[in-house]
């Protein structure tokens, strides 16, 4: 039985989709955190290493939009079963490959169950949240960003150790996950007659109201700008901050994978914080925070010692990674009812935002050098600037 609050969050179903999003995202953290491995194997460039990102990411983004918006008219609460085959699919060949093109293959089926993943399991989230919409996002999130944290683990304790092959075990992770999610499905019915009810007595705010289109469409392209800047600084670090610990400061894979993990764990942390913040303060608010606030830190981080790039990642990440939650329960403030279209899309988005800002950085690593891709990337949380046109649209809680 699910436990409920008094504000109606179901906090069992918003715990299992956490889990379930650390166990989609953990196995998909593994792809970057074999990189170095793939590379010495195959004899990769940075400019392949940026390719098989943007494969992966390009796969995981082009699908979430269209499965939103087919969710929305006809919802489907066992399509992330669907999804964590893809994902188990693509997994296990990854572990055989023998090829470059394989390679690529293996990552794109993985990036297919993750966009098939996020859109109904985001829905299931908004569902469950009752009246702490923040908090629900930040329970998914956070789940999501820990299993990110997890991959550099696995490399550093199994994958490295063990070999590309050992990427065949963590199959039993989707697995589980896809058993949790077929028990996340059977309440689907209930939850939205819960969340259609509370919408229904709540007669003001953003949850009934209509937005002009013109605020709806400056508000989707600030919101896109930010994602786009926040997403190529954070894959700066999942692509290519091993890379840069080994090259810069001489450590070893397990320890430039460890400190790769302490990074991500920090915008697990941020995500909660966040989330739970905007509830109280509101979200344009925490955007405002998140996407301009590090800006000091990231011009100070190309040249701070090991001890001290440590520090400043973890900060960097905690700051920025806060952003998430609030982002996108803005974007579905402004269009309530397409919420699949807005999980889809932007959590698509992530993926295809990341993907092209590694490609383009795995260029610059290849040309300048992978220090000068975190003196260039240091200027972007400028773009933060761009909040002010967001909208000040009614939240219904803190502004």
């Amino acid at each position: 039985m699910a436990v409920v609050t008094r504000t109606g969050t179901h906090l069992s179903v918003l715990a299992v989709l956490g889990v379930c999003h650390l166990l989609n995202d953990m196995m998909q953290s593994l792809i970057p955190a074999s990189y170095p491995i793939l590379k010495d194997a195959y004899g990769l460039d940075f400019v392949q290493i940026g390719m098989i990102t943007l494969t992966f990411q390009l796969a995981g983004s082009l699908l979430q939009p269209v499965a939103g918006m087919v969710t929305d008219r006809r919802p489907a609460p066992y399509s992330p079963v669907v999804g964590m085959m893809f994902t188990l699919s693509g997994l296990v060949s990854l572990a055989f490959a023998h090829s470059y093109a394989v390679i690529l293959i293996s990552v794109a089926l993985i990036g297919i169950g993750s966009s098939i993943f996020h859109p109904e399991a985001t829905r299931m989230a908004r569902y469950a949240a009752g009246g702490r919409q923040g908090l629900a996002q930040g329970i998914f999130q956070v789940g999501g960003q820990a299993g990110g944290a997890l991959g550099p683990v696995f490399a550093a304790l199994i994958i490295v150790p063990w070999g590309q092959p050992s990427l065949a075990w963590f199959a039993v992770s989707a697995l589980l996950a896809m058993m949790l999610l077929t028990w996340i499905g059977s309440k689907q019915r209930q939850l939205s007659a819960e969340f259609a009810s509370m919408r229904a007595r709540a007669k003001t705010g953003a949850e009934t109201a209509s937005h002009a289109p013109r605020t709806i469409a400056i508000g989707l392209v600030v919101l896109t700008v930010l994602m786009f800047a926040k997403n190529a600084y954070g894959e700066s670090f999942r692509s290519f901050y091993t890379f840069y610990l080994i090259e810069r400061f001489g450590l070893t894979i397990p320890a430039s994978q460890l400190m790769l993990f302490v990074f991500l764990l920090a915008a697990a942390v941020g995500v909660l914080i966040g989330g739970m913040l905007g509830d109280r303060i509101g979200r344009y608010r925490i955007i405002w925070i998140s996407v301009l606030g590090p800006l000091p830190l990231t011009l100070i981080l190309p040249y701070a010692d090991l001890f001290w790039t440590g520090v400043l990642t973890i900060m960097i990440n905690l700051i920025m990674a806060s952003a998430f939650a609030s982002i996108l329960i803005y974007a579905m403030d402004l269009l309530p009812n397409r919420i699949g279209l807005i999980g889809g899309l932007f959590y698509g988005l992530n993926f295809g935002l990341a993907g092209v800002a590694a490609a383009c950085l795995g260029v610059l690593a290849d040309t300048y050098g992978v220090e000068a891709v975190y003196r260039i990337c240091s200027f972007l949380p400028l773009v933060g600037l761009l909040a002010w046109f967001l909208p000040r649209i009614d939240e219904g809680t803190g502004r």
